[in-house]
């Protein structure tokens, strides 16, 4: 009986592919703990990866899933958790081939990033990786611990700001007798996905100190945000007195609007109501 083409074709396509598969060398898959380097002078740590084999990464603490940087034409992110990213090489993942994975913490903690090398191994494979995040060297207690300062390239790494830039909007202060606070004019910053307040409030004479505790922005319909509330290092507002207190929405629904009245209120239960707090129109908005 003759064969048909198409069925010898498909027939040859399976013999090879079994053939190869069983020259394909056995790579010992393995769970390991990998430390993330505290010093940026040492050398990443590596990792094994393979076209056949996905590595999961689990951290300590949640990561900030935005600033996952990694060649995924080389490198397939295959899913993103709040404490774990899974990758996986591209078919065609070279023995001498290097790529770099970085993602920075979401708590602002030292170290603030985990950087890897993903290479391949001839002999095994990475199947779960443990992150390890050790303690910087010379680390201060807790109490003594400082935040590093900022550089201009974290806000664009953690997301905070894109292409579209920071849109800014000025708001009127307003006094208020009654609770014996006085807002100044302040102003509205907007950036990705996030709306900041920068206000400074005065705690009138002749009342006892205030101490901003916490803040909401009431807009259209009575939609209410809670806000965090950021007050100057001292907390404490003393009888005539000012201090500047930052007002940070850190998701801003799509039809929340423009327009709120935004409340800070203290630990003594007095509050400080400024009844038109405009928002900036996003960047790409404005552009249309």
């Amino acid at each position: 009986m003759i064969v048909p083409v198409r069925l010898a074709l498909l027939l040859a396509l399976l013999l090879g592919a079994a053939t190869r598969a069983e020259a394909a060398p056995s790579r010992t898959k393995r769970d390991r703990p990998v430390a993330v380097t505290v010093n940026p002078a040492e050398p990443l740590p590596e990792i094994h990866v393979a076209p056949d084999v996905p590595t999961v990464l689990l951290f300590p603490a949640d990561i900030q899933k935005k600033t996952i940087t990694v060649e995924q034409s080389r490198i397939r992110v295959v899913d993103t958790g709040a404490r774990s990213i899974i990758v996986q090489a591209a078919p065609d993942y070279r023995a001498d081939e290097q790529q770099e994975l970085e993602v920075f913490f979401a708590d602002g903690g030292a170290p603030a990033r985990a950087a890897f090398v993903l290479v391949m191994d001839p002999a095994e494979v990475d199947t779960r990786i443990d992150v390890k995040r050790p303690e910087p060297p010379n680390a201060a207690c807790p109490a003594e611990t400082q935040r590093a300062e900022p550089r201009p390239e974290d806000f664009v790494l953690l997301g905070y700001v894109d292409a579209s830039g920071v849109p800014t909007t000025t708001f009127d202060g307003a006094p208020d007798e009654a609770q014996g606070l006085k807002s100044q004019p302040g102003v509205s910053y907007r950036g990705h996905g996030w709306v900041l307040m920068d206000v400074t409030i005065r705690n009138l004479p002749g009342l006892p100190p205030w101490t901003p505790r916490d803040a909401t922005l009431t807009g259209k319909g009575g939609v209410t945000l809670r806000a965090r509330l950021v007050a100057a290092p001292k907390g404490e507002i003393a009888p005539g007195e000012r201090a500047r207190v930052l007002v940070v929405v850190d998701t801003l629904p799509p039809s929340a609007g423009l327009v709120f009245t935004l409340e800070v209120r203290g630990v003594d239960g007095r509050s400080v109501v400024i009844p038109r707090v405009t928002l900036p129109t996003a960047a790409l908005e404005g552009k249309r």
